[in-house]
């Protein structure tokens, strides 16, 4: 049972560092929020602004392509989410309905994680990697131009 604990901790953490570097943060950290603030994690402020730092600790190693502090902020929420889960085993289940709910729909649609550099040089207009795409544009609508 512990060594279940344990990975779903590090799934959590997981999943929840990589929220926080996404458009959809406010929901994954109000969620993770009340889930550790239930269990005496603290108060609902406290544990925000402790998400909220780690968010900006992430964000900075990122951008200085610092992988070392990035995955100490990863360490650090999977310990919390280990020492949550250990202390109350019954929070599996919810943590894990959270982590469901924040991971990406798979449904028709493949999920890829793709991290590109483009350097040297200068770029005159858009670049676009995909696996696939409709239709796109770019510039004045045809007749306006």
């Amino acid at each position: 049972m512990e060594a279940e604990l344990m990975a779903l901790a590090a799934a959590g953490a997981t999943a929840l560092v990589q929220q926080m570097a996404v458009d959809t943060w406010g929901q994954a950290r109000d969620r993770v929020v009340s889930f550790l603030s239930r269990r005496g994690g603290g108060e609902e402020a406290m544990v925000e602004g402790e998400l909220e730092t780690s968010r900006g600790e992430l964000v900075a190693a990122m951008n200085a392509g610092d992988q070392q502090t990035a995955s100490d902020v990863q360490a650090e929420w999977r310990t919390r989410l280990r020492r949550t889960l250990l202390a109350d085993p019954a929070a599996a289940a919810e943590l894990q309905a959270i982590l469901n709910d924040l991971a990406p729909q798979k449904g028709d649609q493949q999920v890829v994680d793709v991290r590109n550099t483009i350097s040297g040089g200068a770029q005159h207009g858009p670049v676009i990697q995909a696996g696939s795409v409709g239709s796109v544009s770019f510039g004045a609508p045809p007749g306006q131009g």
